[in-house]
Parts: structure tokens; sequence; C-alpha cells
């Protein structure tokens, strides 16, 4: 049985890639800070160590005793508004904190490193859609910067040191166990806000758009990336754009809120527009779809967070 290394394995994402190697046989580790992750995620089958990415000494100690064949990192500081708030703060998390994995992988020499990247930042403001992995790298976010960085770490480790890798750039991911009372994630937040009967903020004129992907699939590519796809960076989403608007309207109908309005207010430093991604690679290279309609992943997400609230 491999044995694989997930850190970030109490988050949103993190959690629910954890659940989907268990049902899939793997032996799991799980890394994890709890400053963004939750307790209440943990798989109960895994071995969860409560350490920081940045912590040299514990992260060696539990390479040099677990002894993973996998790394999957989706630890990270996650937040675009922080990241340009904070800017030292999110190189410290996202580029040191993966360097330290990486070290630690070829020190160790396991036999892949999947790293959840990002598309919805890396390439800054499109020129064209859906965005393909050929297109321009211009972030206009420190998020952006910092989480490509690491793509360029993984080649020159692949290229010094034969360390295998697949980089999976993300959508905006949403499903459940998104926390609603973060500062990213806009479905999770307008949800768990209308819910209450309360007015979410739309930063903007609701016409910005995203690809907006169910964690499920997402799930889905990281467990085939563990056998295909070495070396190579992946699109990873819909190809459809969905505005903040339709979201707070597609909310808004099913959950019945039919008196609620949104508060407009002004737009973020470091967000763009429009994006979404051409997978196109993916499903050629990795046999990776996505499979949930937005409308049932919506609907999934809305009764995730009505039990929760109950």
């Amino acid at each position: 049985m491999s044995k694989i290394l997930v850190t970030g394995g109490a988050g949103f994402i993190g959690s629910n890639v954890v659940d989907g190697l268990i049902d899939n046989g793997y032996e799991v580790i799980v890394l994890d800070n709890l400053s963004t992750g939750f307790h209440k995620n943990i798989n109960p089958n895994v071995t969860f160590y409560d350490v920081d990415i940045r912590d040299e000494d514990r992260v060696r100690q539990i390479f040099e005793l677990e002894k993973p064949d996998f790394i999957n990192h989706h630890a990270a500081q996650m937040d675009v508004r922080r990241s340009t708030q904070e800017p030292i703060f999110d190189a410290q998390c996202n580029i040191l904190g993966s360097l330290n994995l990486i070290i630690q992988s070829v020190a160790t020499g396991i036999k892949k490193f999947i790293y959840a990247s990002t598309g919805g930042a890396v390439y800054g403001e499109p020129k064209y859609l859906p965005v393909d992995e050929n297109h321009p790298i211009n972030p206009i976010s420190q998020y952006g910067i910092s989480k490509h960085t690491v793509e360029h770490y993984l080649y020159l480790y692949s290229v010094n040191h034969g360390l295998k890798y697949t980089v999976l750039r993300y959508p905006n991911v949403y499903g459940p166990r998104q926390n609603p009372h973060g500062e990213a994630g806009v479905i999770a937040i307008f949800t768990q806000k209308m819910l209450n009967n309360q007015r979410p903020t739309i930063f903007g004129d609701g016409s910005q758009t995203r690809d907006y992907t169910f964690v499920s699939d997402i799930v889905e590519a990281n467990i085939l990336a563990l056998t295909k796809g070495d070396n190579v960076i992946y699109n990873i989403g819909t190809g459809i754009e969905i505005s903040v608007q339709q979201i707070f309207d597609s909310l808004k109908n099913c959950i019945g809120a039919s008196s609620l309005e949104p508060i407009y207010g002004d737009e973020r430093v470091g967000e763009i527009q429009r994006i979404c991604l051409d997978a196109t690679k993916a499903k050629r290279e990795l046999g990776w779809i996505p499979k949930t309609d937005f409308q049932w992943g919506l609907e999934q997400t809305i009764e995730s967070y009505q039990s929760t609230n109950k």
C-alpha cells in the first residue's frame, strides 16, 4: 500500500482529497497547522501531525519517520486579499514552506510530488478565454506570484535531482467544508450569509467571472495525477465563466431568499475581472473531465451548510 503525505489535509480541498485517497486504498498522513483547517475535517483513518510546513526540523523528522511514497501539497496561504496586504507572510508560507517540502522530498527519494497551484491567479487578466497552459504568466497578486514560483522550483528539482511532479492549476473550487467565515470562497460566504437571512457583499458590479468546479472533480484529478502526467502542468476547470451576480441569483433562487439583495462594495486590489480554464490537456493526458453540473453542485453545497447549521 502506497503512503501519501497530504499537507493542508484538514482544510477544505485537502480534506476532501484525503477522503478520496483513503477510499482508493492509500495510507495517508496529514500535516496541517490548523491555521485555516479544522480538526473536524480530519479523516479518522489518517496519522495526523499538527505542524507548520515552514518548520524545517519537524518536517524533516516526519519525512524520516514516515517515509511517504508521495507528497500531495495543499497547505498554503490561499487568500488573494491577504497576499496583497501581507506579501512577506504569503511568500513565507507559499514559497519557503513549499521549498522546505521539496527539499525533504528529494532527500528521502519520494516517488512523486503533486502540487496544488492556481489557474485563477497565475495568468493575470486573460488575453483570451478559456485560458490554456500556453497563456502568458502575468499574475497581478502576490498570491499568484508565490504559487507560480513553486512551479519553477519543481521544474528545477526535476531537472537537477530527478524529482517527479505534477502541477494542477485549480479554478475556483466550491463544495462542502469550504469555510464560510474566511475571506475567500464566494459560494461558501454567500451561502452562509443568505441562509442566515443576511445580505452578502459583492465587490465590484458583479460582472467579474470565475471558473467554478466542484470539489469532487478536483479530488479525481489528484488521484489521476499519482500515476499520470509526470513533470507536467495542467489546468483543471470547466472552461465556463460564471459571474458573481449569477452566483448570487442562483443561490437566492435555491435558498428561496426572494427579498434579499446584495450590498455592492469597491473592487479589491489584485482581483482579475474574468477567468475560465481550458482543461483539454488534462482530458487528453490524465483522462480527467469535470463531471458535476454547477446547479447540482450548488444544491449539494447548500444542503451541507443547512445540515451543519442545525
